[in-house]
């Protein structure tokens, strides 16, 4: 076993693998599942390994009182440990960041003049790059960056433990609630593709593959797509975030 679970040496070892053995698919899964939207250079065992670490940190954290069932927790733990183990070896070199930023940017002021959906033509224009390029920056912006909902209202997604209730204050309630809701808004008035894309991704949890079979479009056209429609919702909930004319 990887050197890193021996932090978890004052567990029970027959406790440890009991959890092993009856979470390593849901493990199996969620990776199978990330795979899609990380870089080639991501190999699936490094994604199972990285969300054992998480499986094993749900499990000692874990608190029945808080109410979420183990099944959601550990599942929330596991794919958040994949992730965070990937961006600390992030490999997207700064031009596809500033290009990720450029398109919300682009995003943000045509749907402001137009008063709707931008659309792709639009957005490249506002760019000054051919559709075909801005399809490659929104290519590069997918492999670069996971999107989760979350992130986009300033969430921590993915708590190493159980939040009580008593460390959220009432306007800090308020304020979280006042997001979630914008953002549901704001998904609900996505362009109904990049709606479908999200739900059957993050919902259903299909495979971008399996989104395009759906679709009847390839599997990198469904990626293009998420990827849009991230940095959409983005611009959409600017108002929550920095200005996306400021520097990241």
């Amino acid at each position: 076993m990887d050197e890193r679970l021996a932090m978890y040496s004052t567990v029970e070892k027959s406790s440890m693998d009991e959890v092993v053995e009856q979470y390593g698919p849901l493990v199996k899964r969620i990776a199978h599942h990330l795979l899609a939207r990380m870089p080639a250079s991501v190999q699936v065992e490094d994604l199972i390994q990285a969300g054992l670490i998480g499986l094993l940190e749900a499990a000692r954290n874990y608190d029945i009182s808080k109410g979420a069932s183990f099944d959601t927790y550990a599942g929330i733990r596991i794919r958040g440990a994949m992730i965070d183990d990937v961006r600390r070896g992030d490999w997207a070199p700064r031009s596809v960041h500033r290009n990720t930023r450029r398109i919300t940017e682009a995003l943000y002021k045509v749907e402001s003049r137009v008063g709707r959906d931008a659309s792709d033509q639009e957005v490249a224009d506002e760019l000054g790059v051919p559709v075909d390029d801005y399809y490659q920056m929104l290519q590069d912006s997918a492999s670069s960056k996971l999107f989760s909902y979350d992130e986009i209202v300033g969430d921590d997604e993915y708590p190493k433990q159980q939040p009580s209730s008593a460390s959220i204050s009432p306007l800090g309630g308020v304020e979280h609630e006042a997001r979630r809701q914008a953002l549901a808004k704001a998904i609900g008035s996505l362009p109904e593709r990049e709606r479908l894309v999200l739900a059957l991704y993050y919902d259903e949890e299909l495979n971008l593959k399996e989104i395009g079979l759906v679709l009847g479009v390839s599997e990198s056209r469904v990626s293009q797509i998420h990827s849009q429609a991230a940095l959409r919702l983005r611009s959409k909930m600017v108002d929550w975030q920095q200005s996306p004319d400021q520097s990241a």
